[in-house]
């Protein structure tokens, strides 16, 4: 079990691409509740970074794009190596709850897990298109097939994970495919997880932004194809 001290650095890790028009509200809410937050430009053509520093975050821009699961591995490394003892991966587009995070947290130290992964389907979904919902139960299926892993909601970005589980990520995928990539590590670590019920509440915004249907069935079928290819 893991003592509460373990957690007296708790860092927040951001991948943001050309977020500024949502990202002030979101890094208020974190920064009052007391978290150190790492922003990671993704090679943005606004004022992400800007905004950023002005909020109180850590900025680090990469200067090209290099998708959402690079820009998390660059905040997770960073987090590491400036002493964090738990690290929360959180959404730039204002979904995630930072009133979520504690429980996240609570649950590393209640079950002695390594990895605390939000769902949705065990917590609320606010808006939630059906189409995505459809997605989302296959894609849950799709990991749980190939993963081992037994989880509800299988690509949600809020999640928590210690020291010791943060080492043992590696992400080098993109989009869809890096949350996949995510549990597939998870699952070969043989490390402890546990899943928590948060709330992802959809906005106009974060559904024009997010992957498309087709796009994503595009990823699972390659991420598919890659596992039989092993």
């Amino acid at each position: 079990m893991h003592d509460i001290a373990t957690f007296s650095q708790v860092w927040v890790t951001i991948a943001a691409f050309n977020e500024a028009s949502v990202l002030a509200p979101v890094l208020s809410n974190l920064s009052g509740c007391g978290y150190h937050i790492v922003v990671v430009d993704d090679g943005s053509h606004d004022a992400t970074v800007d905004i950023a520093l002005a909020n109180g975050a850590v900025a680090i821009r990469h200067p090209v794009n290099l998708g959402q699961g690079a820009a998390l591995q660059t905040g997770i490394s960073y987090a590491l190596s400036n002493g964090a003892d738990a690290i929360v991966t959180f959404d730039a587009d204002g979904q995630h709850r930072a009133s979520d995070i504690a429980a996240l947290l609570n649950a590393l130290k209640r079950d002695g897990s390594e990895f605390a992964l939000g769902s949705r389907f065990l917590g609320r979904s606010l808006r939630l298109p059906a189409t995505r919902r459809v997605l989302l139960r296959a894609a849950t299926l799709f990991t749980r097939l190939t993963t081992g892993l037994c989880l509800t909601d299988t690509h949600n970005g809020l999640r928590a994970m210690t020291r010791r589980g943060a080492a043992a990520i590696h992400l080098r995928q993109n989009r869809m495919a890096h949350a996949s990539e995510i549990l597939s590590q998870i699952a070969s670590s043989g490390l402890e997880y546990s899943e928590v019920p948060v709330t992802i509440e959809y906005t106009n915004y974060s559904l024009a932004k997010g992957q498309r249907l087709g796009d994503a069935l595009t990823v699972l079928f390659d991420l598919f194809a890659e596992k039989l290819h092993r």
